[in-house]
């Protein structure tokens, strides 16, 4: 097992809407110089980097390099809250300019990977068919997302074979606006712990990572973009879809969803059928959070991908 030198640090990311320099906060597992590396985009938005330390085993076991960072507005960046709710503000275009400054500061544009998990993906598919990246040479779709209509459709479709009474608990909060209720945050676990993560103990990094979407604790992102809920989609990512635009991912993609995954068959299909050169594993038995549910596949499968 190969050794993992660890830095961490932040990137100044200037945001000319509002006129200041904000922090990207990263965490850098191996040596960027000894092999092409790994860029990791978190879910949410908003979610942090937390539930994606494991990712750390493709530079220990596979000598791959990997990038992690808290996108603008959560985790250790700089937090924006008084522009909740202001949808002109966060939008793709604002993390994708962050992403080009990620990647310019890394002096990597040339030779990278790029990994999106959730949110991640349509950051991922957004800035391949924008900027048609020459230096991206693989694209994962991990547990994604390819159109806010069918993401909702497919949260609906699994929350009616939710217990009754549950499926009526989440049914009733919707359509009251009470989702900051202790009864709807009760339901809503077991459709998370159905659909997001299935482990009978979560791990701390993802309970660290959901900690930055809990209402309580003013999730500026999560809520401005997504809504108050994994399948409560009432922000403007409701409306995005990269459905008839996917052809334009030219780089070799891998798609990787769970059995249970709340990113369904019906949320892949687009990937599969548009992206030029790709290939599409469902894992057995997970949900998702597929690299926490079966690491070992997860990893072999992503270090098998990536050589290719």
């Amino acid at each position: 097992m190969a050794s993992t030198r660890t830095i961490s640090g932040e990137i100044d990311f200037y945001v000319p809407s509002i006129g200041r320099v904000c922090k990207t906060w990263y965490i850098v597992y191996g040596d960027l110089q000894a092999h092409r590396p790994l860029i990791c985009a978190h879910g949410g938005p908003g979610a942090g980097h937390a539930y994606l330390r494991s990712f750390a085993r493709m530079t220990a076991e596979y000598g791959i390099p990997v990038i992690l960072y808290d996108q603008l507005g959560c985790g250790n960046s700089t937090l924006l809250p008084d522009t909740l709710g202001d949808t002109s503000f966060w939008t793709i275009d604002l993390f994708m300019a962050e992403l080009d400054n990620l990647i310019k500061f890394f002096a990597i544009e040339d030779d990278y990977d790029f990994l999106g998990q959730s949110w991640g993906t349509i950051l991922g598919c957004e800035y391949i068919i924008s900027r048609q990246p020459q230096g991206m040479k693989h694209y994962i779709i991990s547990n994604g997302v390819s159109s806010g209509k069918l993401w909702v459709e497919a949260a609906g479709k699994l929350i009616d074979k939710l217990p009754p009474n549950v499926r009526d608990t989440i049914r009733k909060h919707e359509a009251n606006k009470t989702y900051d209720d202790p009864e709807f945050q009760e339901a809503s676990m077991v459709y998370y712990k159905e659909h997001v993560c299935r482990l009978d103990q979560w791990p701390e990094d993802l309970i660290e990572s959901l900690t930055l979407l809990d209402l309580k604790n003013n999730p500026t992102v999560y809520l401005t973009m997504n809504g108050p809920s994994e399948f409560t989609m009432i922000g403007p990512l409701k409306n995005y879809s990269a459905v008839g635009r996917l052809h334009k991912v030219s780089v070799p993609t891998l798609i990787i969803n769970g059995e249970y995954d709340e990113a369904t068959e019906s949320v892949n299909i687009p990937f599969f059928n548009e992206i030029p050169r790709v290939r599409w594993v469902t894992m057995a038995n997970t949900s998702h959070t597929s690299w926490l549910e079966d690491p070992d596949r997860y990893f072999s499968l992503l270090a098998n991908f990536l050589s290719s």
